[in-house]
């Protein structure tokens, strides 16, 4: 379920930005399409029901979440040195609106799995979809910043966005490495 709603709204923000240009909305819509795909391996490792093919597809979330950082964090430094102007800035707010709504319905979905099946992975998944519905907002910001015309303030809110997303793989490897035994909160 989260799959589909992660993914629709990835889609959703990819139209968005084929209007708009924003960086902040590639930062948001990269992560969105990649945390998409991270249900495919943690699906595949809960049908096998096996703890270490978990273990595996939770490094594959955390190196997913390192790339689009990455991806994010460069296409915001390339602006910076070309700025660009946005256009539809209302269209990019709502943009950034579902983004927020998507990801706290996959944060929902992922949490309640993670805590009935026990699973460390799921729940840093979940987690990270909250926190993600969080940094969706920061489009929000974007589109206002610009409209104020503040022009740099798209690439810097990406550049924001990146350390979001860096500080979301830190934590959320350290879930990941949580042994078992040990509640996780």
């Amino acid at each position: 379920m989260s799959l589909a709603v992660l993914l629709v709204t990835a889609i959703a923000q990819a139209v968005v930005f084929a209007s708009t240009g924003s960086i902040a909305l590639l930062a948001d819509l990269i992560h969105n399409a990649g945390d998409a795909l991270t249900a495919i391996p943690l699906g595949i490792a809960f049908l096998l029901r096996s703890f270490v093919a978990e273990k595996r597809a939770g490094y594959f979330v955390v190196a997913t979440i390192f790339v689009s950082a990455c991806v994010a964090g460069f296409e915001a430094i390339s602006r910076l040195i070309h700025p660009q102007d946005l256009d539809h800035l209302g269209t990019l707010a709502l943009a950034g609106l579902v983004g927020f709504a998507g990801n706290e319905i996959a944060a929902q979905v992922r949490l309640h799995g993670g805590r009935r099946m026990s699973s460390p992975a799921l729940i840093a998944d979940g987690h990270h979809a909250r926190v993600d519905g969080f940094v969706s907002l920061a489009v929000v910001a974007s589109a206002a910043s610009v409209a104020l015309r503040f022009r740099l303030g798209d690439p810097l809110i990406g550049l924001v966005i990146t350390g979001v997303i860096l500080r979301i793989t830190w934590q959320s490897i350290q879930t990941i490495k949580t042994d078992p035994g040990e509640p996780v909160t």
